[in-house]
């Protein structure tokens, strides 16, 4: 009998472990050694617990940051490193080959054949080739026309296990705001989850996805994968939309995964076109064209509002965006930004002089940001941070370009303005016909 084959998991707390539950959890060709985490603080230390890890690791699997990952190889004579976390410009990624290789190790990316689970209920994917593309509202809006035509509708999100406990988070239902704080929920996890409960949907969330599939199903006629980062799906979608950035032109074609969505996409979105530059639309839409000459291509709108709007208008101005828009996500400005210059603010601040603890590490590493404070909080240390630093500021009001409510995490000694953004009508149009199609391809009316 061949001897079972070492590997490491390289991720983010999010497909990585995805990729070691469908694929590798069972197999006993292999012996998952470690995983290595990097992007999410304090994710390094933990240990996938025996809860998740199953009965070939009784002892659960320890992670590691992933600066480690040369000595490791060494250190257990690793045979393959999987690769799996997203987001990433393909250099990036080749790099990370390269210390693979260096060390004696094969570089390893699993595919949709290995990964995806299949649904017994139909699925609509919403993908991404950014994160910040808008991928979120526009799941929202296909989430509130379902509902309307009478379906019972169920959203999945993609993994954001960012609590210390991993075996709290195998399974989580969000219908209401006491469940966000019944998990402990970052302030990245509710802005994916609350805008759900807004509009009175439940989402689903976790660690392990075939259990929240099974749970899911037994609620809904249909679900939505609402997809995070530029990740492909955990599910085999009946249907997917891919999101595309014209403000981000030709990123579609060099960052990692999201070519894969656009190649597999049956309808692209080029979102957020009435703020684009025409060259930037153009772009993008040769790109697609080039790398799926089947996808059927709308360009769509993305609509900003503003509650209390008369409080921007000729005032010194904090603005806060989503944090991984930002971040990772490589944008110099967010929804914020256009309502601060829209509503004539006299002056957005530069937030980096006020910045404490780890925003002050956060700014460091995105040095691309000077106008905008990420609305950063894995922990409750650091949200505590982000409050102290949005007080600090020397300003009148803050614009939050967050898509949650802040006053529910922090105390703001400013008034907070919200920005929120959504679907244009005439996207909001189109999307209702792809999913009356859809509808009844599906034969669910």
């Amino acid at each position: 009998m061949a001897e079972k084959r070492k590997v490491i998991i390289m991720g983010a707390a999010g497909r990585d472990f995805h990729n070691f539950n469908v694929f590798f959890r069972k197999n006993k060709n292999y012996n998952v050694v470690a995983f290595t985490a990097t992007q999410i603080p304090d994710i390094a230390g933990r240990k996938y617990p025996p809860e998740l890890s199953g009965e070939l690791y009784p002892d659960g699997i320890p992670v590691y940051p992933e600066e480690e990952v040369s000595e490791l190889i060494e250190k257990h004579d690793i045979d393959d490193v999987n690769f799996a976390y997203s987001d990433l410009p393909y250099n990036y990624v080749m790099e990370r080959s390269a210390v693979i290789n260096a060390a004696g190790a094969n570089f390893v990316l699993l595919g949709p054949k290995q990964t995806m689970i299949k649904s017994k209920k139909p699925v609509i994917a919403v993908c991404a080739v950014r994160t910040g593309c808008g991928k979120s509202q526009i799941s929202r809006k296909i989430f509130e026309i379902l509902k309307n035509k009478g379906l019972r509708v169920v959203s999945i999100r993609h993994p954001m296990p960012y609590d210390s406990d991993l075996s709290t988070q195998i399974c989580q239902r969000f219908a209401s705001y006491d469940d966000l704080d019944k998990y402990n929920c970052t302030i990245e996890e509710r802005e994916e989850y609350e805008p759900y409960i807004d509009i009175g949907g439940v989402i689903y969330a976790g660690v392990d996805y075939e259990k929240i599939l099974k749970e899911a199903e037994k609620e809904a006629d249909i679900i939505i994968w609402d997809g995070g980062n530029n990740d492909f799906s955990f599910y085999e979608p009946d249907l997917l939309i891919t999101i595309a950035d014209p403000h981000r032109p030709g990123h579609e074609i060099s960052y990692y995964p999201g070519a894969v969505n656009i190649i597999l996409a049956d309808i692209v979105i080029i979102n957020k076109v009435n703020t684009a530059k025409k060259e930037g639309i153009a772009t993008v839409k040769a790109n697609v064209k080039d790398l799926n000459p089947t996808a059927k291509i709308i360009e769509g709108i993305s609509s900003i509002t503003v509650d209390e709007a008369d409080l921007i208008r000729g005032k010194r101005v904090l603005v806060i965006e989503d944090g991984p828009t930002v971040t990772h996500g490589s944008m110099k400005y967010g929804a914020g930004i256009v309502a601060a210059k829209d509503y004539e603010a006299e002056e957005i601040i530069d937030p980096r002089e006020y910045a404490v603890g780890s925003i002050v590490d956060v700014f460091g590493k995105y040095n691309h940001l000077t106008k905008v404070l990420p609305a950063m909080g894995y922990g409750k240390k650091q949200i505590s941070e982000l409050e102290q630093t949005i007080n600090n500021a020397n300003c009148d009001v803050v614009v939050s370009g967050t898509p949650i409510d802040l006053n529910r995490v922090l105390n703001s000694d400013k008034p907070i303005v919200r920005v929120k953004y959504g679907v244009g009508d005439e996207t909001a149009k189109e999307l209702e016909k792809i999913i009356d199609e859809s509808v009844k391809k599906f034969t669910l009316v």
